[in-house]
């Protein structure tokens, strides 16, 4: 099968080239531009051919008789009066059509050549992107054994060291400050495209989550199209999260003085966005994508939420992979039904897994917790049940309870070492030792008294909140350090993400030191874990293992 990539060296359309050759696709990489076409099948294979697509698309369509068709260039939001022309010279050439458009008006609308399509017999399909196909896949699998659907939001936040080519930026910049139609409380609405803001943290239960996201209204075809996938729909948001922060910022400040006729267009700023974005990288190279539904179930309001985390160079691969999975559903023989339409139903999410799998991208859903539960339960959600036994048991015991064992303790040279050491209480240096850790449980909060030796310290526990959602928040004093729990092949790992003094946040540079970690041995709970401060090193590091007193 022929598989023709318009913009198939673009920044999605080259991702999907890559999918689809890996798979041995007899792909026809094609663009404006033959030298870049040429640079990228030299590197990843594929046949070169230069076409415009403002030119004459049926004549070129025949030349390189293509079995499907892909449009991957964009942006689909600035097509102009005649959006479809790729979609009729697919037609008329006899070749099925997906895209992997995220313009609202472009993918609602597909259905106006739904009967030249049935008429072809060929499939055409619009979205097959990020947003619709994944996010529809992802809420329908939240809300699978609810009664009904009534609020859907939806945030995509990329990492913030991929290179983001003009059209995206184009597509970003071209609704900004603009009428954005959507539904609250069960009715038509509008919103102002970038001007309004979301802030959520992403990340699936015992993952490493991203630091807390801005995400800006964008005009995606979910907002479109949710209503009519459920009618009870009364609210429906979707959000961009791209980094910098502070360049987002800027934008919903110039889309809000735009909406206010205070600014102009945006789109003679495109070129300058695009050159900012791409040179000033910054932070974690990770992405993510969150989204939220609430409803009712046999009589009862509900809520859930699906994360999906995507480590390094992985996360720009995601909007390719619902057109992969189709084509390799086609090249089985296995063909999507003649029609136009958008892709809203095509795929589940069991269908992204093997290419989720495949790479560093791990996904987890959270539903609502008791709030009365176990601090480590309430923070680790469904990675809970995942703990080995005895680590379990610890964070999930009783209201008042002593854990007792022994442990080996070493500490860090120096007299501020030893200073900050006994400000903190923490043990002395010794080859073994005993060691009693006596645990006090409210409703989120613990309080954890720990004596080594007769000599004791004593840190309290509560969920974190606002900035720290989905942290474990650990105070000493004046003190509080928000670490990540990260479970890792059975391992539980403490990950410090922020910390503060007297509730006043403090540099994340001059954080403290820390790489502690939970885990099961012969049966036993045993720990390992090790605190430090920059500049100055180690102050202690205590290993050991417990059991429950009776």
């Amino acid at each position: 099968m022929r598989v023709l990539i318009l913009g198939g060296y673009g920044a999605f359309g080259g991702r999907l080239a890559q999918l689809l050759a890996a798979d041995g696709v007899d792909l026809i990489i094609a663009g404006r531009s033959l030298e870049k076409a040429r640079a990228h099948c030299d590197r990843f294979g594929g046949e070169p051919v230069a076409i415009d697509r403002d030119g004459d698309l049926e004549a070129a369509f025949r030349a390189a008789a293509p079995d499907v068709v892909v449009d991957a260039s964009g942006p689909f939001q600035t097509y102009g009066p005649d959006p479809y022309r790729v979609v009729r010279a697919c037609l008329a050439v006899g070749a099925d059509y997906l895209d992997l458009a995220d313009g609202a008006d472009f993918v609602a609308g597909i259905g106006a050549l739904d009967a030249q399509a049935r008429a072809a017999g060929r499939a055409v399909l619009s979205g097959l992107s990020t947003l619709p196909a994944l996010s529809f896949a992802a809420a329908r699998a939240l809300s699978a054994d609810w009664d009904s659907v009534e609020s859907l939001e939806t945030g995509i936040a990329p990492s913030p060291r991929v290179d983001f080519g003009l059209s995206v930026i184009a597509a970003t910049t071209s609704y900004a400050g603009s009428p954005v139609p959507l539904r609250r409380r069960g009715a038509g609405a509008s919103g102002v495209g970038l001007a309004e803001t979301r802030r959520w943290t992403v990340g699936p239960p015992g993952g490493l989550p991203l630091r807390r996201i801005l995400f800006a209204l964008a005009d995606a075809p979910d907002l479109r199209l949710a209503p009519v996938a459920w009618p009870e729909l009364r609210n429906v948001w979707t959000g961009a999260g791209p980094s910098p922060g502070w360049a987002l910022w800027l934008l919903t400040v110039l889309a809000r003085l735009r909406s206010c006729g205070l600014a102009p267009s945006l789109k003679p700023l495109v070129g300058i966005f695009h050159a900012v974005i791409n040179r000033l990288h910054g932070g974690e190279h990770r992405g993510g994508m969150i989204v939220q539904a609430r409803g009712m179930q046999a009589g009862k309001a509900v809520g859930a939420s699906w994360h999906l985390l995507a480590e390094g160079d992985d996360g720009p691969f995601i909007p390719a992979m619902a057109a992969a999975v189709v084509i390799g559903r086609m090249r089985a023989g296995k063909r999507p039904a003649p029609g136009a339409r958008a892709a809203t139903a095509e795929l589940e999410l069991s269908d992204f897994q093997p290419f989720f799998d495949a790479r560093a991208i791990t996904t987890g859903a959270w539903s609502a917790l008791d709030s009365t539960a176990p601090v480590f339960r309430q923070v680790l959600g469904g990675a809970f049940e995942r703990l080995p036994p005895e680590v379990r048991a610890l964070h999930a015991g009783r209201s008042d309870e002593t854990w007792a064992g022994t442990a080996s303790v070493e500490r860090g040279e120096g007299w501020l070492v030893v200073l900050i050491c006994a400000a903190i209480g923490l043990p002395a240096a010794a080859a073994e030792t005993q060691v009693n850790v006596r645990i006090a449980r409210k409703p989120g909060k613990e309080t954890w008294r720990r004596t080594f030796g007769g000599r004791s310290f004593t840190s309290v526990l509560t969920v974190g909140r606002g900035a720290r959602e989905r942290l474990i928040c650990e105070r000493f004093g004046v003190m509080t350090v928000a670490m990540a729990l990260v479970l890792k092949d059975r391992v539980l790992e403490f990950v410090v993400r922020d910390w503060s003094v007297l509730g006043v946040p403090m540099p994340r540079a001059v954080a403290p030191l820390s790489t502690s970690h939970e885990r099961e041995e012969a049966g036993r709970f045993v720990f390992d874990v090790e605190i430090g401060l920059p500049l100055i090193g180690r102050l202690v590091r205590y290993r050991g293992w417990l059991e429950p007193r009776s």
